[in-house]
């Protein structure tokens, strides 16, 4: 392994990361992403602000309004379903700039039952946000709680939402290499710089059949796997679903949870970074770029969907129905009427940029199939766009 080699270009993380490696050897991808994403001092949501126009990307509630309101109203038809418990404990992980809350209390507040009983609660770790989420719901009446973890929320139903969320957690890759997975570890090349490589063999859990489409890709029979082929797990994924699916089996309410990714087991490699809303070189000015990887919402839909199983025998019976499509969601809330509402009696370039907002949040070519949404709701409930089988 070649000794680190500095520039006058990178980062504090950077040189760190390099130290390290030349010490202790080759890091995996989940080690990578979680020093550059969560590092106190230089991590990349630890010490910045990415969302919108001036970051590095957009994320839907600052697409339009419109989104948050009808997560909002399907909230509300949630809680509604579940008894109405008091207080309404609406939690959201990862709340950004507070936009998409601020958005689901705007049409949470139009039944008065629910605005009264309403307690937000954000989870976040993100310090440079909390001044953002604060301001964005100044004008709230409710009570306001922030967490640094789901551990510390309310022992009482919970109203959860996440959006993208799980595409920032870390994970690991394996390739398949003359017949064997081998991890993929990140070093250091002959001159001393970030790179790829090859890390030990490694065994692999066999993953779960899509508890939907029962379809089942297994990484352990090599001999139908190409040569280069990349499988993507998230461990760290998989266990805050299994935690969030278990608290809501025991206490009640609901989950929803909105990423990019695929609904079916399949091999590549979707690790990316962002950076100005342009992709970027991932191991490029680490702590100052944005690290994703898509979501495996097969996964998290097994594993919700085992914690609920398990967990059948208490007085909080849940389902957790087939993912769907954005733009299968927002539609069947009415996405396209409460634009028409919004657009009533204003200026065609405002009811125009109405139309640019439906059509990038819904379109299938934009976010509308990219984006999935996984919920977990009360076993009798009966709200659109998911069946309760």
């Amino acid at each position: 392994m070649s000794d680190p080699k500095s520039n006058k270009n990178e980062t504090p993380l950077e040189s760190r990361l390099k130290r390290l490696i030349a010490s202790a050897g080759p890091i995996s991808l989940a080690t990578y992403m979680t020093h550059c994403l969560t590092d106190p001092d230089h991590g990349y949501y630890t010490s910045r602000t990415s969302i919108g126009a001036k970051g590095d990307f957009i994320t839907a509630p600052e697409v339009s309004q419109l989104f948050g309101e009808l997560i909002g109203i399907w909230l509300l038809a949630v809680w509604r379903q579940a008894g109405r418990p008091t207080p309404f404990h609406l939690v959201e992980i990862g709340p950004g700039r507070g936009t998409l809350m601020r958005d689901m209390v705007r049409a949470i507040a139009s039944a008065p039952e629910a605005s009264q009983a309403l307690h937000i609660h954000l989870v976040d770790i993100s310090t440079s946000l909390k001044n953002q989420q604060a301001l964005a719901l100044s004008d709230t009446t409710a009570p306001i709680d922030w967490h640094e973890t789901i551990q510390s929320l309310p022992n009482a139903p919970l109203f959860i939402v996440a959006n993208e969320f799980f595409d920032c957690l870390p994970i690991h890759q394996w390739v398949m290499h003359s017949g064997k997975w081998y991890e993929r570890v990140i070093g250091l090349d002959q001159d001393g710089q970030l790179a790829f490589g090859l890390g030990p063999v490694r065994a692999l859990t066999t993953p779960l059949a899509n508890p939907h489409t029962n379809q089942l890709a297994d990484p352990t029979i090599s001999n139908t796997i190409p040569e280069g082929a990349i499988w993507e797990q998230s461990p760290a994924a998989e266990a805050i679903m299994s935690d969030l699916a278990q608290t809501l089996t025991l206490q009640g309410g609901a989950g929803l949870f909105i990423d990019y990714g695929y609904t079916d087991f399949e091999y590549g490699d979707t690790f990316q970074a962002m950076r100005h809303h342009a992709f970027a070189d991932p191991l490029a000015l680490p702590g100052e770029q944005d690290l994703t990887a898509h979501v495996n919402f097969a996964a998290l839909a097994s594993t919700a969907l085992h914690e609920t199983q398990n967990n059948a025998n208490n007085n909080h019976a849940l389902t957790v129905p087939e993912p769907v499509d954005q733009g299968t969601f927002l539609l069947a809330l009415g996405l396209l009427e409460r634009a028409g509402q919004l657009g009533a009696g204003k200026s065609l370039a405002a009811q125009e940029s109405l139309r640019d907002a439906v059509e990038r949040l819904a379109a299938p070519n934009q976010m509308g199939n990219l984006f999935k949404i996984l919920a977990i709701v009360p076993a009798d409930s009966q709200i659109p766009p998911f069946s309760n089988s």
